[in-house]
């Protein structure tokens, strides 16, 4: 076989069969080629059948894009299969089956490649999610550079979590603020830095999912646009007002380091291995201690609250370290290079 991606790789024919059987197929055991009684890559096609018990099943899509694609902590392989199953987990879904689309362009290392996708089934394989289908495109080379993977996730639920906050609810986050995002920012501008991606899959929470079902109103992994996208889209959703106290949120001095190099905020940094919540506050005691127990390193950052004036509606509020508050406003423009 060649050592890099020719065109005729992605033609469809015998070339891409062996392609996709060295990097994808041979990787998998038997039962995770299919969910339980279903169809999958135990007939390849670009769709699947799954054959499930449960009421309401969950699918989810994202398209995933990184540079550098290998990255102290993972790849985009990593990214792609870490992602899929949070984006599933926060609607309160259990994964159980993805589907990918990988393009890449005409020259692309077929051993980075390789490498890539046991990331990717390496994620699955640990969070025993089945990959149940895809499809594998060659771009020519000046059509495009790199790899660009799609992923469709497939998850089961009886509780759905849909983003309704409430008043009086906290807003948690499980953990630090910014890491992923300013790694890849401090490679891209070549800044010297010790961070570690925190990629990885948050299905731990289901727990804490199932024994709070009434009292988590809101569930969001906070990636692109970071932690004030997630809270500008919460409050756009509603008619209430997010407070947040800026000494509570967890921010790493290496993300601080790296956000005063460059001049980027971290709230806007996208994060792949933490949470946001937006939960009861009479819950909120027991929901950290759980949170605790399920190794997260939570913490409360702010409060809903339901603005006596309506032009106070919609707005996220950011209480400063010095004592004055400032509108944390939606993330606009072309905030940071692609990294997630």
């Amino acid at each position: 076989m060649a050592n890099n991606i020719l065109l005729s790789h992605g033609n469809g024919g015998k070339d891409t069969q062996n392609l996709l059987e060295k990097i994808i197929f041979s990787k998998l055991p038997e039962y995770l080629k299919k969910t339980d009684n279903g169809i999958g890559l135990n007939y390849p096609d670009d769709g699947a059948v799954i054959s499930e018990s449960k009421t309401k099943i969950i699918v989810s899509t994202d398209s995933h894009t990184i540079n550098p694609y290998f990255f102290p902590g993972g790849s985009i392989g990593t990214l792609a299969a870490s992602g899929t199953i949070n984006d599933v987990v926060m609607m309160g879904g259990k994964p159980i089956a993805m589907l990918d689309s990988i393009v890449v362009s005409e020259g692309f290392s077929i051993e980075d490649l390789d490498k890539i996708t046991t990331d990717l089934i390496n994620v699955l394989k640990e969070n025993n999610v089945a990959l149940i289908g895809g499809d594998f495109k060659v771009m020519p080379k000046d059509s495009m550079n790199g790899i660009v993977i799609n992923t469709v996730g497939l998850g089961v639920t009886e509780n759905p979590i849909v983003d309704r906050i409430q008043e009086n609810d906290v807003i948690i986050v499980t953990g630090p603020i910014g890491v992923h995002g300013a790694l890849i920012a401090s490679l891209q501008y070549g800044i010297e830095s010790p961070l570690k991606s925190d990629v990885k899959p948050l299905t731990k929470l289901l727990d804490l999912f199932r024994d709070f079902p009434n009292d988590i109103h809101a569930a969001r992994d906070p990636t692109r646009g970071g932690l004030a996208a997630t809270l500008n889209e919460w409050v756009q959703l509603s008619n209430k007002m997010i407070i947040i106290d800026e000494k509570e949120i967890p921010i790493p001095e290496d993300v601080k380091s790296v956000t005063q190099i460059t001049g980027l905020d971290p709230l806007v940094l996208a994060n792949e291995g933490v949470a946001v919540l937006s939960v009861d506050n009479k819950a909120s005691k027991e929901i950290i201690k759980e949170l605790e127990n399920l190794n997260f390193e939570p913490k409360i950052i702010g409060k809903v609250i339901q603005p006596t004036d309506q032009r106070n509606e919609k707005l996220v509020i950011v209480k400063t370290e010095v004592g004055g508050a400032k509108i944390l406003e939606m993330p606009s423009g072309d905030i940071v290079p692609r990294i997630c």
